[in-house]
Parts: structure tokens; sequence; C-alpha cells
């Protein structure tokens, strides 16, 4: 009697902490592979409003802070920087001093010298969101934390801007989308991808329907991270090479999955409905740590990677297109991101970019007739700002454009480009890629993380310039 006792205060306990976010609370007996399929489509109680179309106040100079100034984070603070008086960097934390150092010293030389740094602490990034003069939050940290400090900028008032993955489990995908319709504030993935000339002239004749009826889709990450993976210095404390020394899935979908659902209006119109995940063998980690000349790496000659060398990932959406999703960062195969898009009257292959037409012929365009339809359907932005784009760069101008109109967004009082549900659905293809491998390859339901709004045909503000 005394254990069942016990045991009901155990798992009341249990349940009521997984609501402090909505979530259900898991029996070890619910924890089997099926059982978590099964679920993988589950919603919590909304604990907050929907904050499609999201509006605040407007913001005449958003005052910025940053968790992370290392590989990405340090690039970001000199975008920012480069939107002038539209934005002001008032602090910046990161674990390793020299990367605040760096960027310390990077502002002082362009004259900004009124920046608070924050550093050494664990919990230093925690006490820098504490603070009551600042609007947004950027995170450039290692994938496992950017649900956690998202979710407690969000708590101190702050929009937050996460490098990407947003999240690598679905509790962490509601998570957020929870947190920021309790708290109404913007939560956005920085998906620089989106933004990219090619993609936002797809997107356009997507838009104005050049392609027709949009059928199916291909895309991906394909680049060979080898030597950064091995590397002691690249990644803090070696953590991306861990991701795929434990888990097995799409670890990093949304590069080339971000354009294509914007192009398929997703969560504007469709939706995901589920995927099925399949992986190759594991060989070229193994293979490549035997190639280790340092023995005090701690992948020096290391095995049993998880991660098969090449990730497929087909997912079905709820009006019944295919998309392809790839992701390989292991082998020599060039660098791509496919960008594939297919419909009923036109088709384009990216890597280089191609195009074919309806009534063409069966070859793709040449270079005039390509060219005159580049000119035709170029996003106006990529126009407009020119000579910003071409000054400040980043990934051929794409990570200027994204930062730029974020701050821009803010400024005006606008909804953001990309939202919460964005963030959610592109992320969530990795732990449901992981459930489908560890099913056998099973078919896996997507959340719906709109609760049912998607089917709101919504304009995506980057199409309104």
């Amino acid at each position: 009697m005394k254990e069942s006792f016990q045991r009901r205060t155990f798992l009341k306990a249990s349940a009521l902490l997984g609501s402090a976010f909505g979530l259900p609370f898991v029996s070890k007996a619910q924890n089997t592979i099926e059982a978590q399929i099964a679920r993988s489509a589950n919603a919590p109680k909304p604990v907050g409003k929907s904050v499609i179309g999201l509006k605040n106040a407007p913001i005449a100079q958003v005052r910025v802070a940053f968790i992370g100034v290392g590989n990405r984070g340090s690039g970001h603070v000199q975008l920012v920087h480069a939107c002038g008086a539209k934005a002001k960097i008032v602090a910046i934390c990161d674990i390793q001093e020299r990367y605040t150092n760096r960027s310390k010293e990077w502002l002082e030389a362009q004259g900004v010298k009124d920046v608070a740094y924050y550093h050494t602490k664990p919990n230093a990034w925690q006490e820098m969101c504490r603070r009551d003069d600042i609007d947004l939050v950027i995170i450039a940290t290692p994938w496992e934390d950017h649900v956690p400090m998202c979710v407690y900028a969000m708590q101190q008032g702050k929009h937050a801007a996460t490098e990407v993955p947003a999240a690598y489990t679905i509790e962490d995908c509601w998570k957020l989308v929870n947190t920021a319709e309790q708290t109404q504030r913007n939560c956005m993935m920085l998906e620089n991808v989106c933004y990219g000339d090619e993609e936002l002239w797809l997107l356009n004749m997507a838009q104005q329907g050049v392609f027709g009826t949009l059928t199916y889709a291909e895309c991906g990450y394909i680049h060979d991270l080898r030597e950064l993976l091995f590397s002691k210095t690249e990644y803090y404390n070696m953590w991306r090479i861990r991701h795929n020394l434990t888990r097995d899935g799409n670890l990093y979908p949304m590069h080339g999955l971000g354009p294509v659902s914007q192009y398929m209006n997703i969560d504007r119109g469709d939706r995901f409905n589920h995927l099925v995940s399949m992986s190759s063998l594991e060989a070229s980690l193994s293979e490549d740590s035997g190639t280790i000349t340092d023995p005090t790496n701690e992948f020096h000659n290391r095995k049993g990677f998880k991660h098969g060398d090449m990730n497929n990932t087909l997912i079905k959406t709820h009006l019944g297109r295919t998309i392809l999703v790839q992701h390989d960062v292991v082998t020599a195969r060039p660098y791509s991101r496919i960008n594939m898009l297919a419909g009923t009257k036109a088709f384009h292959n990216g890597y280089p970019s191609k195009l074919s037409m309806k009534g063409k012929g069966h070859g793709y365009l040449k270079k005039d007739e390509y060219d005159a339809l580049r000119a035709q359907y170029q996003h106006p932005i990529w126009d407009k700002m020119k000579a910003e784009i071409e000054k400040n760069g980043g990934h051929g101008g794409m990570d200027f454009v994204l930062i730029y109109r974020l701050i821009d967004c803010l400024n005006r009082g606008t909804a953001l480009d990309m939202d919460v549900y964005d963030a959610a659905s592109w992320s969530a293809v990795t732990p449901l890629s992981a459930l489908s491998i560890k099913g056998g390859n099973a078919p896996v339901k997507f959340p719906d993380f709109t609760r049912g709004r998607w089917q709101e045909e919504r304009k995506l503000g980057i199409l309104t310039v």
C-alpha cells in the first residue's frame, strides 16, 4: 500500500513538472519506440495565444545583446553594427573570454565603446538577459543551448533570434512555441538561406505562378565538414562531432528545407504531414578518425559513430507534395543545398542554378532566356540594397539581408518574416527522422505547431518589401 502511494505521488509530481510547459508526462512503459511514434503528433494544451502575425510596438533603435560570439556570433555582431542607427549593441556574452575580447576589439575599432561584456561564468548569459535595456537577444551557441536560452530571454521580456537549428527534440519545439505564445515575444530561427538571391528569386516565381502547381522538391545540406568536426579548436568542446557520435537522423535540415517550405507555403496553406527517414551505413568518420595524428584528440581512432554518412528524409505534405531532404557532412561530395523545385509549368535545379520551362524543349533554358527570367523576377531587396549587400556580405550577402530584415521589422513594428512556428516545424525534422530510423524507417507524423491555423493563407513578409 505504501509503495503504491509513493508511486502515485511520484507520477503526480512528475506530471506537474512537465505541465510547466504544457507537456504530458510519459511513463517508462509508454516510452517504447512504437509509443513515441504514435504520439509524435500530439499537441500540449496552449498556455497563451497564437503569435501568427505578431506585431509589437515599433522600436526606433533596437537594443541588441548576443550570446555566443565564436564562429557565427562574431559575424552577427558586425552585421548588426552595419545596420547603423537602426540598432544599438548593448551587451555581449560568451563562455570564452577570448571571443568577447575579439568582438570588443573590433567594436572599439569602429568607435563603439559603451558595450557590456559577460564571460567565463556558465550562467553569465542569464545575468545579461535580466538587463532592462535589451530588446533582442541573438543566440549563436551549441545546438543544445538554443532552447533554454531562447526560453529564458523571452521570459525576461526580450525577443529571441537563434542560430539553426532552433531545437532538436519535439518537447523543446513545443517549449519554444508555448513560451512565445505565453510571453507574446518573437522567437525567430536565423535561417539565412531564405534570404539568398537565388532563393528569393525562386520564391517570387513560385508565388506568382511561374511554376504552376508545385508538386515536389529536393533539398539538403551537403558539406564536407570532416576537417572542422575533428578539430579541437573549431567548435567549443568539439560539440558538433558529438552529435554524430550519439544521434542518427537528419541533423541539419533547415538550410535546404527553409526556402522550400516558403516556396510551398508550409504553415501558410499547407503543412508537413509525415515523414520517412533512413540513413546509409556509417564509414567516413570512423575511417578518418584513424588518420588523426594527435593522440590527445579524444576522437583519435574513435569508432562507433551513430550517424550514417548520408541521411535521406522524405516528407509528405497535407496537399500531397513530397520533399526529399538530404544530409551529408562527411563525404567528398561537392557542397550543395540542391534547391530543386518542380511544378506543372517549370522545373529548377541548383548548383549551378538551371531552369527549364514547359514548351521549351527537354533541356534547360539558354543563358539569355535564363537571364531574362532572373531579371524579371529578381527580388527587389537585392536591387534596392545592392551596395550595402556587397559591402557587408556574409555568405554572398544573405547574412546581411537576414539581419537587416530582422532589425527593420522590429523598427517598424511589423510581423517578422519567419516565426516560431517555422522554427519548430523545420527543426522537428531532426527528432522525427530519428524516430523513423529507430522504428525501422517507419512513417512518423508531424505535430501541428500552429494548432490548426496553418490552413490560413498568409503572405510572407519578405514578399511585401
